[in-house]
């Protein structure tokens, strides 16, 4: 069941996915060459802390960071660690806040120094892919809408979409229905009903699109150990497009 959001809900939704963002923010303004990813993780505990909230991540089904912070060939959900990152590295920032009940959650991948063109196509395209996925999301259209954009995107500039994830539904818990593939056809799917909120979610891989998790049960990474790239914004779906809550 889709569940769709009352004003006061919306209000709360919009205050939840500021500060997601406001975290975002402050994480990627932090990346540069020799930091490790527990001083990101560092940074966005400082930030959540002084906006009052707190981490959606924090022990959500035994997750043990604040924040995932994925190089690479790491898809979602890296663990925080002694890892420093290095010039010419790609860095996937996932936040997710929880604020007087509801949830923002939100991620970018962000360059560390110079990168290759390879890299940066990614990234672009990642972008635009998610840009797509949200101009197709308006009141009525179908989960097969918002998926058939994020791959068509991905493909058409030589790209695979994990299949192994998806967005999601969010609101007073951090997953809610519907589930949202990276990969579908347009007009197929559950109906997304007005003032409904998703967590659109872009996973694009530089190589073929199967993934594996690491021994530590959390950390995804391409099969291939090519780079992958994520990108997410929570919305809210009104009758003539989206309000980005996240930006």
């Amino acid at each position: 069941m889709i569940y769709t959001k009352s004003p006061d809900e919306i209000i709360g939704m919009r205050n939840a996915c500021r500060f997601a963002a406001e975290v975002r923010i402050a994480v990627g303004q932090s990346i540069r060459p020799g930091i490790t990813t527990k001083e990101l993780e560092d940074v966005a505990a400082k930030k959540i802390k002084s906006l009052g909230a707190k981490s959606a991540f924090l022990g959500y089904r035994g997750y043990p960071g604040i924040l995932c912070v994925s190089v690479n060939e790491v898809v979602i959900h890296g663990i925080p660690s002694r890892q420093k990152l290095k010039e010419g590295d790609i860095v996937g920032i996932d936040v997710g806040v929880k604020y007087n009940g509801f949830f923002g959650d939100t991620a970018e991948t962000f360059p560390v120094g110079k990168i290759s063109q390879e890299a940066k196509k990614l990234l672009s395209v990642s972008e635009d892919a998610l840009c797509n996925a949200i101009k197709s999301c308006i009141a009525g259209c179908r989960v097969g809408d918002i998926s058939s954009a994020i791959q068509t995107t991905a493909e058409e500039n030589g790209f695979s979409v994990v299949r192994d994830f998806v967005g999601h539904g969010i609101g007073r818990e951090l997953h809610e229905d519907p589930q949202i593939p990276n990969y579908g056809s347009a007009g197929i799917g559950l109906r997304i009903p007005e003032n409904s909120c998703l967590a659109i979610e872009v996973m694009l891989n530089q190589g073929d699109w199967h993934v594996k998790i690491l021994e530590d049960d959390w950390t995804v990474e391409t099969l291939d150990k090519k780079l992958s790239a994520h990108f997410e914004h929570t919305v809210l779906v009104k009758k003539d497009g989206c309000e980005i809550l996240t930006k």
